[in-house]
């Protein structure tokens, strides 16, 4: 019994966490509003709660690499399907309440707007990464499953990316809002570095 409680506890937690931040929404309605423009604020920040529980997704192999702990692994799918959750609540929003699914002003804006190509493409990944998340699919596709679900880091790289190129500045000349685009890309250089075999090996050696 004792085992499987300290087995699911963390589980909880996760999805905890990951529904806090809904919680924090109503929160903030209820004591201020969203400001004068709503849909941009609920639009900004379901994108950012996207890409932190992304970033924590990507985080986990790091995590099990550095600690030398497996438990970190079953934390991986349950973040990953969060941050597509928020996501597909990111997208809806703009093209749903900001331009009220009005196609023909929605296609011009996406191909004049460099960062909603990313953003789109990232979207596009996390949908196939998520419908094909289950033991099913990875029944059927085998080994092609594991090469797949390695598109997932090219996603943290657009979505990043995204993020970067829609804020108001300019991440490339540090100038404007820059800090937390710099943050996010450092955070994920770090994840994808953690990853090289070289480093791999080195921290197999360090528990040795």
């Amino acid at each position: 019994m004792n085992r499987v409680k300290t087995k699911l506890f963390p589980q909880w937690l996760i999805h905890l966490a990951a529904l806090t931040p809904l919680l924090w929404l109503a929160g903030v309605f209820l004591i201020d509003g969203w400001g004068i423009n709503p849909i941009q604020y609920l639009e900004k920040r379901s994108g950012d709660y996207a890409l932190v529980l992304l970033l924590a997704s990507l985080a986990c192999t790091p995590l099990r690499f550095i600690t030398n702990s497996a438990r970190f692994t079953q934390f991986r799918k349950p973040l990953g399907l969060y941050a597509f959750a928020y996501a597909a609540l990111h997208l809806l929003l703009f093209v749903g309440l900001d331009y009220g699914f009005t196609w023909d002003e929605i296609i011009p804006l996406v191909l004049n707007k460099t960062y909603l190509w990313f953003g789109l493409a990232a979207f596009v990944l996390l949908l196939l990464l998520a419908v094909t998340s289950t033991q099913g699919w990875q029944r059927r596709l085998k080994k092609n499953w594991q090469r797949l679900h390695t598109l997932v880091y090219l996603t943290g790289g657009l979505v990043v990316l995204h993020f970067a190129l829609s804020i108001k500045g300019n991440i490339f000349k540090l100038s404007g809002e820059v800090f937390w685009p710099l943050i996010s890309m450092i955070v994920l250089s770090i994840l994808l570095l953690i990853r090289l075999k070289p480093i791999r090996s080195a921290l197999r050696r360090l528990h040795r």
